[in-house]
């Protein structure tokens, strides 16, 4: 395991709070690593376990979060999930709901340990991917006081049922694995992984604004590292194959501590949030074929909708201009977040 010690950021490091890098580990054994943000001045006491995007890494968003929440008083580690960036675990590039949520807990594990830290007031970010995977993680350890979920996608969602539901039927989830037991067939012949899943490059005319918006963070000076899979090689082809059979939200609804989902008024991901959040407190929605009961305690439960924001500005406040130029657009509501935070951390 080679473990970067410089400063390799995709954002500068701030004068107001301190930085090492930890190592920890999962009950699975696989050794995670992260960055560990705190405040210069005096701690609140609270820590925060902070991963995503879905496919990037902790020098990305997360490590961005991290460090501007420990600006505001909180203990923080960004980290690589199993599998990615300078975290451990075979095959590279792979990804497991189960794994994927126990490496939240594990940080939560770990933030608990240190000194400083009140183990009663550990709370969790996840950003886009890993939002949907803090509020699983939040369902099922009562530990996580207060989540906070990004500009979020529920991965078991997509994976499942394509982009907008389009895929949302026997026959194309069929095609779907189909084509992946064919990967799996040549990838145990050859003993190669095929790579797919990172941000498409060269960009199409014609992409998605969506797409546009992903590449213009992974692809260009505002947002590339070398050690994210979004802005190279994506993960390998049959790398998220469980998240495809699999809705992990299950339980949301029985979530009794405090949740913020907040997204952007114009991210195509927007539907993800609302319906998660509608299932959460109502127990149903649409995408989620399950009727539950109503959440015991809605009234810690809250959706924000970002004016003019799209899916990336809530990685690193967005600009005004292309590659990270120009202004910036403020989009990240941090006050919003300390105050939900200290409101509900108890």
């Amino acid at each position: 395991m080679q473990i970067t010690q410089e400063w390799d950021k995709v954002f500068p490091l701030s004068e107001k709070v301190a930085h090492r890098k930890v190592k920890f580990k999962n009950r699975y054994g696989i050794t995670l690593v992260g960055d560990l943000y705190s405040p210069k001045s005096a701690s609140n006491g609270m820590a925060l376990a902070v991963c995503g995007p879905f496919g990037a890494s902790k020098e990305q968003s997360s490590g961005f979060y991290a460090m501007k929440m420990a600006e505001r008083g909180f203990i923080t580690c960004a980290f690589d999930p199993s599998f990615t960036g300078e975290s451990g675990g075979e095959p590279r590039a792979t990804a497991s709901p189960d794994i994927n949520t126990e490496d939240f807990l594990a940080a939560v594990d770990f933030l608990s340990t240190l000194d400083g830290v009140d183990c009663e007031k550990i709370g969790v970010i996840g950003i886009c991917g890993w939002g949907g995977i803090a509020l699983n993680a939040a369902a099922i350890d009562p530990r996580i006081k207060v989540t906070v979920a990004s500009t979020m996608y529920d991965m078991s969602r997509v994976n499942g049922n394509g982009y907008f539901d389009e895929n949302d039927s026997e026959e194309a989830r069929y095609l779907a694995r189909k084509a992946m037991a064919a990967e799996r067939n040549n990838a145990a012949r050859t003993g190669h992984l095929a790579q797919a899943g990172g941000v498409v490059d060269p960009l199409p005319v014609d992409a998605p604004q969506f797409v546009k918006d992903y590449y213009d963070y992974y692809k260009t000076s505002r947002g590339y590292h070398p050690r994210s899979a979004n802005s190279n090689n994506g993960w390998h082809t049959f790398g998220c194959q469980a998240y495809s059979n699999t809705r992990f939200l299950y339980y949301i609804n029985e979530i009794r501590s405090a949740v913020l989902i907040m997204h952007g008024e114009k991210a195509h991901s927007r539907y993800f949030g609302e319906d998660a959040f509608k299932y959460m407190v109502e127990g149903r929605a649409p995408g989620y074929d399950t009727v539950r009961k109503p959440n015991p305690v809605p009234e810690n439960k809250e959706l924000l909708i970002i004016p003019g924001a799209n899916h990336c500005d809530l990685y690193d406040g967005g600009y005004s201009q292309l590659q990270g130029q120009g202004q910036s657009k403020n989009c990240i509501p941090w006050d919003k977040i300390v105050d939900f935070i200290k409101r509900n951390m108890k």
